[in-house]
């Protein structure tokens, strides 16, 4: 486990925290006639059918396609089920099977993988695990313990559309991440003249000056208006065409005969893979951008802002950090629940206590695209003085940045939420809820 220098703590004062009700177990097992438990795959789900008391009724494969989706719903219908009056178990809360019983007005709840390895710990301790057992493990402990499961409702076609957008650039930022990184390991091999401009190739005048000089010796044929061109189209002006050149036709590295040759030609190779990843990224994102402005443009219908709008004034939040809290927290926004939010997105510690033993230590189960846009989201927030106080503060309580990053972070979620229940745009003047927190703590 890894160890901080400073525990983590409850950054904010009870006054203002929220804290979750305990789980309540439902104490009515008979709420629905039947209850069914699905073990998701790729290829054929199992299907287990209960009755309300908790007897097995049958059980079925049906393939993963659309033929077997209307299979399903016929199965059902032959066993007597009524889709008002059945819940349906399943570990992923999306997908094609998903979408079609929460379309046909079934009650769809989802439930967390490691969670469902837990109620099957209570069927069994010999850790017995088959595709069968796991769906009629769902189905039971739906039945049983309803509170434990999530509701699955479908988002509206905005909001799918925009969680689609946001996945697929942050996937392309990955594989640029990547290709970048593969990219400086052949530098590093036959060409380090070229970090000596930048650290990390990722950036395109790099790939410019690469297809002009692939290799080392051929950055003596360059010509200072080769490079003053690259220079002028990049809009680069942190350093001249000469000091380019200077860096460039520095003294090579020592290879043997034809390791330049073929180390340029695999460098070449990635540079055109980061040209087409980057294009796309790039267009993608201002696909997404003008999705939001669409959003940011509605109002409610008693003319109050749009979330979308509400979110993109708070200070620092842009095109990513809207497009995320929208899509990968949609249910948390919409029920404007901060402390499922908090959780959510990782900036709630988690605290275990027991007798005199307490830790509080950083949450790790949480969305991890959702922990990253708000950690850069409350670092861009920075230029707001409150959240720069408060980060200092963290800061010289002996928290790491990253620490101290959450903790602001938290507070946005705060006033995020204050914002979305009154439904009105960020307003600096507003802000009496954290500078009494920070009061409040400052006297402990």
């Amino acid at each position: 486990m890894r160890r901080f220098a400073k525990a983590e703590r409850q950054y904010r004062g009870d006054t203002l925290t929220t804290r979750p009700a305990l789980l309540e177990v439902s104490m009515e097992p008979n709420r629905y006639r039947h209850y069914i438990g699905i073990d998701w795959a790729t290829e054929a789900h199992r299907i287990c059918l209960l009755d309300h008391n908790g007897q097995l009724c049958a059980k079925v494969s049906i393939p993963h396609s659309g033929a077997g989706l209307d299979q399903l719903l016929e199965w059902l219908a032959s066993h007597g089920v009524e889709p008002a009056f059945a819940a349906v178990a399943i570990e992923t809360p999306r997908g094609a099977l998903v979408e079609t019983l929460v379309e046909r007005h079934y009650a769809v709840f989802s439930i967390n993988p490691k969670q469902l390895a837990h109620f099957r710990d209570r069927y069994t301790s010999a850790g017995a695990k088959d595709d069968d057992r796991d769906a009629w493990v769902g189905a039971s402990a739906l039945r049983t313990d309803e509170a434990a499961f999530q509701r699955v409702a479908v988002d509206a076609p905005e909001l799918i559309q925009v969680r689609e957008l946001y996945r697929t650039v942050d996937e392309l930022r990955e594989e640029v991440q990547r290709l970048t990184s593969r990219l400086r390991e052949q530098f590093i091999r036959y060409y380090p003249q070229m970090l000596a401009l930048y650290p990390s190739p990722d950036q395109p005048v790099i790939w410019d000056l690469l297809e002009l000089a692939p290799q080392p010796a051929s950055a003596h044929q360059l010509t200072v208006s080769q490079v003053e061109a690259v220079l002028k189209k990049r809009r680069i002006r942190r350093f001249t065409a000469g000091q380019v050149l200077e860096q460039l036709r520095a003294t090579p590295l020592t290879l043997a005969n034809g390791t330049a040759a073929a180390a340029s030609e695999h460098a070449l190779v990635l540079v055109a893979q980061l040209r087409v990843i980057h294009e796309l990224r790039q267009k993608t994102l201002k696909h997404l951008e003008s999705l939001l402005k669409k959003m940011r443009e509605t109002t409610t219908e008693s003319g109050a802002p749009s979330d979308a709008a509400i979110i993109a004034s708070l200070p620092g939040a842009g095109i990513l950090t809207t497009a995320a809290l929208l899509s990968e927290s949609s249910r948390a926004v919409a029920q404007r629940d901060a402390p499922a939010l908090r959780a959510y997105a990782g900036v709630a510690p988690v605290t275990q206590q027991s007798g005199k033993s307490l830790k509080v230590s950083m949450r790790y189960a949480c969305n991890n695209r959702l922990r990253n846009a708000l950690y850069h989201f409350a670092m861009g927030s920075l230029r707001d003085p409150v959240a720069r106080r408060h980060y200092d503060r963290l800061r010289a309580e002996g928290h790491s940045h990253a620490r101290a990053l959450r903790g602001v972070a938290d507070r946005w979620v705060t006033v995020l939420m204050a914002m979305l229940r009154s439904g009105t745009r960020y307003d600096a003047t507003r802000r009496k809820a954290w500078q009494a927190a920070d009061a409040a703590e400052a006297t402990v």
